[in-house]
This record gives C-alpha cells, structure tokens and sequence, in this order.
C-alpha cells in the first residue's frame, strides 16, 4: 500500500450527502491519516453526514457558520493545514460530492508525491457523449477563453481534484476570489510565480446529472471570466476611442497636412487613447504600481502605432480610399498582438520571495 501519510485531503463541502461518508471511509482505507473538511455553512439536514464523519479519528471538521463559497472555504483548509499539520508537506483537494473516485485521487496523490512544486491536475475528458452538455460545452469554452486570455493550456480548469505543494499555500491564501472564481485564479498564480501544471486524466464521473453541483454556469461563469472581461472592456473601449480620434483628426488635419494627415491623425488617436487605456489597465484591470509599465506600455504603444501608421498608409496607396475601413482592419490585427504582448511583458506579475505582488 502507498503511503499517503506526509499528503492531506481537503474536501470543501456545502449541503453533502451520503457520498461524503463514502468517499472518507475509503480514503481511510487507502491510508490516508490527515483528512480535513470544511462545513461551508451547510444547512442542519447535513450535521449527521458531518458527525458521522467526524467520528473517524483521521477526519477533521472545521465549520463555516454561513456560506462563504468554495474559494474562501479552500482557504480556511490551507490557513488550518499550515497552522495545525506542520510537518506535512502536500495536499489533495477533493470535491464532496462523489465525483472523484478513489482510485484518481490516489493517481493525483501519487502524481505529486514525485514532483516538486508543481501543481497536479486531474482532468477529466469531456469528449465523451455522457458528459452533461452544461458541463461539455461550459468546460470547453472555458478552456478556449482562459488559454487565449492567460496563455495557460489546461484541460481542466474546473476541476476541484489538484495536488498542491505545502510551499505555495501561503501565496494561494492571498489569491482573490470567494467562489468558484478562485480556482481559476489558482491556475493564474501559478503562471505568474513559474510553477508548471501537470495533468493526470481521470474518470469523468457525473451522478444524478450532477445535480449535487453547487456550479451555476451564468454566474460563476461571469466570475471566473471576470479579469478577462475588465481588461478586453478597457482595450475595446479605447480602441473605439482611437477610431474616434482618428476620424476627427483626419477631418482637422487634412487640410493642414494633406499629404501626411493619416499618419499625423494615427499618431494623435493613439497618444490619446493610449493614455486612457493605460490608466484603465493600471488601475482597474492589473491593479498596478509600478513605474516600469509606463516604459514598456509606451514602447508598445510607439511601436504599435508606427506599425499602425504605416500599414494603414501603405493599404491606402494600394487601395485608394476607406481609410477608416483599413484603419478598423489593421488594428484589429494589432489589438489581438498586443493582448499577448501586454500579458506577457508589460503587465507581467511575478513574485518576489516575501510574496509580494510586483511587476517585471
């Protein structure tokens, strides 16, 4: 038998059934000795499932005494392992519901044993027709949307099953999110301190429709996407902003600079609308202070522009007229490059090693 002794289970639990007793007693059987849950304000129909648990001396109970969400109850588990279980040194979040068989949490277990600070996954394959559709299609977006918008490929980015190291819970205690929310902000942390994910596939396992699934797939969704909506509203607002200027200023300037109005009206709409954007993304969106971004976003931002200008002047030599329409098609093509652009370079989070948040 493996031994899973130094490696603990948190399992955030919220109106459980019967599963819960199930899936503890055979985590116990699999030797297992750490095992804490956390009642997340779970109505009283539920304090048999948590006293009957609680009986076995390798299962602990720490209580929410209202709902607080997934996340914060995933928080509580660490602030308490970390506090309570010094000498352990991995962990293994498993949903209450019954979705993760034993046999996978074993794997995931196994999985992070032998690694060092990487964070295991277990992904379950959504291909397969018995798979729900709201589960299907709402997984299969969120994959597509989050590797787009964070450059993360993950399989999985909903799933509750992750083998995480003892040395990144201090930094995941000060993720944001309450919800469902934040473990989708996990995944972002870990790009933004270098930790690699690694992927175990597991059995897809959805009982009773998965109607135990605390999940509502309108408003957890808007949640998790919710960094990426701030920061795609900001861009789209200051493009329409760029346009705008761009469209006055070829009025003001073409008689003034009739052979140079479209680049003098490309340059004047992006210093203006650059510097809306960039007071956005600094304060609303990235939350950011320092300084350095202000160099790098202008770099881009010159860099983006030249590009712009030329590109819409070499078209309109080549075309002949509709220079607002090639101004739309060329920086659309540019606003896709700089989201990566700016996601990797200028507003790139990384770490120092007291925690704090900074910038490259």
């Amino acid at each position: 038998m493996a031994d899973f002794t130094s490696i603990a289970i948190l399992i955030p639990a919220y109106n459980p059934d019967e599963k819960l007793t199930f899936l503890v007693e055979g985590l116990i059987k699999e030797n297992f000795k750490h095992i804490l849950i956390i009642n997340d304000g779970s109505k009283m129909e539920c304090e048999r499932i948590f006293d009957s648990v609680s009986s076995f001396k390798e299962c602990e109970i720490v209580n929410h005494a209202v709902n607080l969400g997934k996340g914060r109850a995933l928080k509580t588990g660490f602030n308490y392992l970390l506090n309570t279980y010094k000498e352990l040194t991995k962990l293994v979040t498993v949903d209450a519901d019954g979705q993760h068989s034993i046999k996978d949490i074993k794997r995931v277990a196994q999985k992070l044993a032998n690694t060092h600070d990487s964070l295991v996954l277990g992904v379950r394959n959504f291909s397969a027709e018995n798979i729900p559709f709201r589960s299907r299609f709402g997984n299969k977006v969120t994959e597509k949307v989050f590797r787009f918008a964070s450059g993360v490929h993950v399989s999985d980015t909903q799933t509750g099953l992750r083998g995480i190291s003892y040395s990144f819970l201090k930094k995941l205690m000060n993720v944001k999110g309450e919800r469902f929310e934040y473990e989708m902000n996990m995944l972002l942390e870990c790009k933004a301190n270098n930790i690699s994910i690694e992927e175990v596939e597991i059995e897809t396992i959805y009982l009773e429709e998965n109607k135990s699934s605390h999940f509502n797939p309108i408003a957890d969704s808007i949640k998790i996407y919710s960094v990426f909506f701030k920061y795609i509203s900001s861009s789209l607002l200051s493009f329409g902003l760029d346009i705008l200027f761009f469209s006055i200023l070829l009025v003001l300037l073409q008689g003034i600079l009739p052979t140079y109005y479209i680049i003098g009206a490309t340059i004047g709409a992006r210093v203006l609308s650059s510097l809306f954007n960039y007071m956005v993304n600094r304060n609303l969106v990235f939350h950011s202070k320092s300084k350095n971004t202000l160099v790098k976003y202008y770099t881009l931002s010159v860099c983006q522009m030249c590009i712009s200008a030329l590109g819409v002047y070499l078209l309109y030599l080549l075309i002949g007229q509709g220079e607002v329409a090639i101004k739309i098609a060329v920086d659309t093509f540019l606003f896709i490059i700089s989201f990566y652009i700016q996601r990797e370079w200028v507003f790139k989070k990384v770490r120092k090693n007291d925690g704090l948040i900074t910038n490259e």
